[in-house]
């Protein structure tokens, strides 16, 4: 039996303990350095495999930019030096001022070329980890959709689909490029240090010591932020829920009529306090550290800036000594907050990883996985069969025992509750049962290759979907892989009702729905869009036909209208529909009540009504109604 729920997270990288000495420093190290080169390398595949050529212009343009600031530092140097000789007597200035303007010039193709690549980069970077997302999506299980931490999965993924990848990669190729312009400028200033003593090099120590606290001070407090974002994710959740409804065009009307606004925003704001509360004190925290010690390393800055002046002679050289200085100052802190960024997006980019590497387990148990016969009567039993919704404890259906007979018609009946829903959904295999099992044909319903198993549906939910594409299309979803001629979708039309409004329609079956894209498409009613579902059903091609609801939005005589072009389409069909009209199941070949997730009843109507039970007691209830006027 399947063991529904979200997949096993590698929280452990979330749950690094610090070290307690030094002997458990590497640990710490493999786990927290080690975790975000792994996850770094996971975002360079991603580049790799969306564009090579973006891949490669970005590492080319990260060694250029390592490499520019060091010669940009010798040529201006070289440019004071004959600036400061000309005062002496006549020097060329002609060959350094073209040297340094070359330079600029060349600095601003760099910066131009790194800005087209990056915008290109983010458009396509994009584009792929969002087609990733949409072809995960579409394999997984229904099961998946009824948790709350999917959503929070799904939400950060489609969230870090946008730029994060990128800024990542963008930061690692800054360290990189800082990286060379450091080493290059320590191999610069390392031969004044030699001159300068013992002392220099203790502060130059104590420099790049206090930059490293700087880097453990970020990456502490990166870590805790990304903690802290996880153990809230549920208020960030309920903050895009309530800013969501309030701009929601379905849900305006009643927010409007009801008075919600005010109550709603003020819940929005509530939370968002809640929530701020703690980044805040995290703001406040890190933020101390950090200008605690950018004084300290100031004044290492300016005690070996002191000794530079002291001991050179020549402008050139202090203008190389100092800027090299000040060069490995700026490279060592964009190099300690590019890590930074790198591990905290690192972590974040986990969202996506663990929304990629969900599990499907609606898949066939033996292999090769069998392939459903076409065009033949099918038949359906349920032996023992019980569920639960994934994260539940109590069952909606319990040891339910029925048979579903080729060609025959079974209209489940029960109060809202039921499991009536619930039942259609496993014998079309959105879900499998937590116990018991179904057979189709006499064969378990799960040895089925999964995909030709939905093509036997045709199937109609009380929540139908409402695409914002054309007439035409709506109605050709019903079984894509059927070429949309236009007799076999204006037929669809017809024998659902749907024609009537369709034929009064300027652009007819062309005409957009919804005014999500176009401005002049058409807002079908509830009744207008439930005909179109169920024009889908009578444009597929299906075996066995699942109605949930089917007329549910239509009025007493649109609904009798269906229930005879039903009569003709499910001939030599099995067929199950849920109807909360019982008038509707008086023809059915067998009704199966439904009572708490248990079997109440079976029989005919005729049976039924003998037995004086449930079933006679819901329909006379609703035939009394209908005699009053209520329906």
């Amino acid at each position: 039996m399947p063991s529904y729920g979200p997949p096993p997270r590698n929280d452990e990288r979330l749950k690094v303990a610090p070290p307690k000495n030094l002997k458990d420093l590497p640990r710490y190290l493999k786990e927290t350095v080690g975790g975000m080169f792994s996850r770094l390398f996971y975002i360079v595949r991603l580049v790799w495999e969306a564009s090579r050529l973006i891949l490669i212009g970005m590492s080319l343009l990260a060694l250029a930019e390592g490499v520019m600031p060091i010669i940009g530092t010798f040529i201006t140097a070289h440019l004071l030096s004959r600036v400061v000789a000309s005062f002496a007597g006549e020097v060329d200035l002609i060959t350094p001022l073209i040297f340094q303007f070359g330079f600029i010039f060349a600095n601003s193709i760099l910066t131009s070329l790194s800005g087209m690549i990056n915008r290109m980069a983010g458009e396509i970077l994009t584009n792929h980890v969002r087609v990733k997302i949409m072809k995960k999506a579409k394999t997984l299980d229904l099961a998946s959709f009824d948790m709350p931490d999917f959503y929070e999965r799904l939400e950060n993924a489609n969230r870090e689909a946008g730029m994060r990848p990128l800024n990542i990669l963008n930061a690692s190729f800054t360290l990189v490029s800082r990286l060379i312009s450091a080493v290059g400028y320590v191999v610069v200033l390392g031969a004044l240090l030699t001159k300068l003593g013992t002392f220099a090099y203790l502060f130059f120590i104590l420099f790049v010591l206090l930059s490293g606290t700087s880097a453990a001070v970020s990456f502490y407090y990166r870590r805790k932020g990304f903690r802290y974002m996880r153990w809230r994710s549920k208020d960030r959740r309920q903050l895009n829920y309530y800013s969501d409804l309030m701009v929601n065009k379905d849900m305006v009307k009643e927010i409007r009529l009801f008075d919600l606004s005010d109550l709603f925003i003020g819940r929005y704001k509530s939370i968002f306090t809640r929530y701020f509360a703690g980044v805040k004190s995290l703001i406040y925290r890190e933020s101390f550290w950090n200008i605690t010690l950018t004084l300290c390393t100031a004044a290492m800055n300016g005690v070996l800036f002191y000794m530079i002046a002291t001991h050179v002679k020549l402008i050139g050289d202090y203008s190389v000594y100092t800027g090299a200085l000040n060069a490995i100052a700026s490279a060592l802190g964009s190099v300690l907050a590019g890590m930074a960024t790198i591990y905290e997006g690192s972590l974040f980019i986990d969202n996506m990883i663990y929304f990629l590497e969900e599990k499907q387990t609606l898949l066939p148990n033996v292999a090769p996985a069998l392939l459903p016969e076409h065009h033949i009567g099918h038949t359906i039993e349920l032996k023992d069969v019980s569920f639960r919704y994934p994260g539940t404890k109590r069952d909606v259906l319990k040891h339910v025992d029925l048979t579903l007979n080729a060609g025959s018609t079974t209209v489940l009946v029960g109060l809202n509750g039921a499991g009536k829903t619930t039942l259609i959904k496993l014998i079309t295999r959105l879900y499998d049962p937590t116990g018991g099992v179904i057979l189709l044909d006499g064969k378990d319903i799960r040895n089925y290759d999964v995909a030709a198993l939905y093509k036997l549906y045709g199937i109609i939910f009380q929540d139908f979907g409402k695409y914002a594409e054309s007439v035409r299309d709506n109605i050709w979803f019903g079984q894509i892989d059927k070429e949309p001629t236009d007799g076999a979708i204006v037929d669809a039309a017809r024998r659902s009702g749907a024609d009537v409004f369709i034929d009064k329609l300027e652009q007819g079956y062309d005409t957009p729905l919804m005014r999500y894209f176009e401005p002049e498409g058409l807002e079908p009613s509830i009744g207008q869009w439930q005909k179109l579902s169920i024009a889908r059903a009578f444009y597929s091609d299906s075996d066995i036909l699942i109605l949930d609801e089917p007329t549910a939005s239509l009025d007493p005589m649109a609904e009798q209208e269906i229930y005879d072009q039903f009569d003709r389409l499910r001939k030599d069909k099995t067929t199950v529909f849920v109807s909360h009209r019982l008038s509707s199941a008086t023809t059915a070949d067998n009704i199966v009540v439904l009572e708490g997730g248990e079997i109440a009843e079976t029989g005919t109507h005729a049976e039924l009504m003998e037995k004086q039970g449930k079933y006679f007691t819901l329909f006379s209830t609703q035939a009394k109604r209908y005699r009053n006027g209520e329906e």
